[in-house]
């Protein structure tokens, strides 16, 4: 199902229609300040699985990386936040970046695994910066796109997504054009803040 959602006109009983199948554990495909991505409700374990599924890949061997409303929401997920990086990420989010922190023992049990790092959005999108807000907690999210992929059209256009994902994705929401850039990331895990890949956001 492809619905069309205006960012700055947001129809709040669409949200609430699509939080309501992340419940259910359904993944779909949205927009961000970057490329699409594709994600599900953090805490549904049928969710994360799908999304596993989706990427052709088994739940402990994810990278996902969660979006969550705002920094304060991201201190409840991360062991640690050190005052820089704190500073680092207020200065640039909501923005195009991806924060890798050290993550609490419940986020890595949620993925099966024993890993201790996190990738963190906020992206400068209000559309899912809503669904996060109506869902409560965050939500798990990689991109729709992979590195190894060609950047098509249909990773692009969301109605080139609509037909090439409709079978596989239960909501697809179209918030106009994505962009062929992926996030910038950062990996916060050492001593200070180091770019790992260069993406849209400039720090």
């Amino acid at each position: 199902m492809l619905v069309e959602i205006n960012k700055n006109n947001i129809d709040d009983r669409i949200i609430n229609d699509i939080v309501k199948e992340l419940r259910k554990g359904e993944i779909i495909i949205y927009p961000t300040d970057s490329v699409y991505a594709i994600g599900c409700d953090l805490n549904n374990k049928e969710g994360l699985e799908k999304l596993a599924k989706f990427k052709g890949i088994k739940l402990k061997h994810s990278q996902f990386s969660i979006i969550c409303k705002d920094l304060s929401q991201v201190s409840e997920y991360v062991k640690h936040l050190p005052q820089p990086v704190f500073r680092v990420m207020k200065s640039v989010l909501p923005g195009p970046f991806t924060f890798i922190l050290n993550t609490t023992n419940e986020v890595a049990k949620s993925f099966e695994t024993k890993r201790t790092e996190l990738g963190i959005r906020i992206p400068d999108n209000k559309i899912v910066l809503a669904l996060v807000e109506a869902l409560g907690n965050p939500i798990a999210t990689t991109s729709l796109y992979d590195e190894e992929d060609t950047m098509m059209e249909y990773f692009v256009d969301p109605y080139k997504i609509y037909e090439q994902f409709d079978e596989q994705v239960n909501t697809i929401i179209d918030g106009g054009p994505g962009k062929v850039e992926v996030s910038t990331v950062v990996d916060c895990t050492g001593d200070e803040p180091v770019v790992v890949r260069e993406g849209v956001g400039k720090l």
